[in-house]
């Protein structure tokens, strides 16, 4: 389809997730809650690692505070927008707006993703060769390992931006969703987006079903492991690993079955979507530290000090 320069997309319209103002208005408080939650949670992981010595040289420590931090900058791509657009009829955003969601989703996405897949090495060090764990895994490899993580992240995003970057869009701009997205997007485009769509199922649909697939199987080794040490006092180490296999299904399972899909969309689409951007980063710090002991005793820590500070300052 051919057009004129004058004709080209400036803008997309975000359907959001209703049409009814009623149903947005109750959404908008919803979501209000969750963002909240989402950034008082992950912030409290973030200083109570970083405010505790013990936990900071821990390496698992030391990667949930790089995970907290990952889920708070994550919320801010789409929330706050989605917020925004509850209040008000006219749901729209730039062509360059759209860009830089997709930039920074996949960037901070891929890098959680990676993470998770480092995080699920440490334990397996942490119980297949406990003797060696701090000398396998001291602080220089865990600087290099996140270092990598990040790289990764940011070497998938631009291989995404640049998947989009270069199709023509000429309408419709309708966009079926709260957030720009790669899926939704390519759809629009005014050219022909098959060969588009297999390299977005490599990339992204791929990335997402290895990483997973590489975690489960990590974890089998790591449980059948616990199966003979469970006598040993390792329950503590299978309790965390539950929760990391918690985190790990509800982070991959949406993003396996948006991106290894392509040519088609479904309704339910919206919820994965919701589960990816808002539950899965309000509940990874209820997950990794409701039954956590040292964090439950860190953050009273934290608590008692905060307190003796505010007394010491009104004196």
């Amino acid at each position: 389809m051919n057009k004129e320069n004058d004709s080209r997309v400036t803008e997309f319209v975000l359907m959001g997730l209703s049409s009814s103002w009623e149903i947005q208005l109750f959404l908008f408080l919803i979501f209000l809650l969750f963002y909240v939650a989402i950034v008082l949670g992950n912030l409290l992981v973030v200083v109570t690692v970083q405010s505790n010595v013990h936990l900071h040289q821990s390496p698992m420590y030391y990667f949930l505070s790089h995970l907290s931090f990952i889920d708070l900058c994550l919320s801010c791509v789409a929330v706050p927008k989605m917020l925004g657009d509850f209040l008000q009829q006219d749901k729209t955003i730039s062509f360059s707006g759209c860009l830089a969601q997709i930039y920074f989703l996949h960037f901070l996405g891929a890098s959680e993703m990676f993470l998770l897949t480092v995080m699920a090495y440490d334990r397996y060090v942490a119980i297949c060769n406990p003797l060696h764990y701090l000398t396998v895994m001291n602080r220089q490899l865990c600087l290099q390992l996140v270092f990598a993580c990040w790289c990764g992240g940011f070497l998938h995003s631009i291989t995404q931006l640049i998947l989009v970057i270069q199709l023509p869009f000429c309408g419709p701009n309708d966009l079926d969703n709260f957030y720009c997205d790669l899926p939704q997007v390519i759809k629009l485009a005014c050219t022909d987006t098959y060969v588009v769509e297999v390299l977005m199922v490599s990339n992204s649909g791929l990335l997402s079903l290895i990483c997973f697939l590489v975690l489960l199987f990590s974890y089998v080794v790591i449980l059948i492991t616990l199966r003979t040490r469970l006598h040993q006092g390792q329950g503590k180490l299978l309790s965390t690993c539950a929760s990391h296999v918690m985190v790990v299904s509800l982070i991959f399972v949406p993003c396996v079955f948006i991106y290894l899909r392509p040519f088609c969309s479904f309704s339910v689409d919206k919820i994965f979507s919701v589960f990816y951007t808002v539950i899965t980063p309000m509940l990874n710090p209820l997950i990794y530290t409701l039954r956590n002991a040292d964090m439950n005793t860190a953050m009273k820590k934290l608590r008692r000090n905060l307190l003796t500070s505010c007394c010491l300052i009104k004196r």
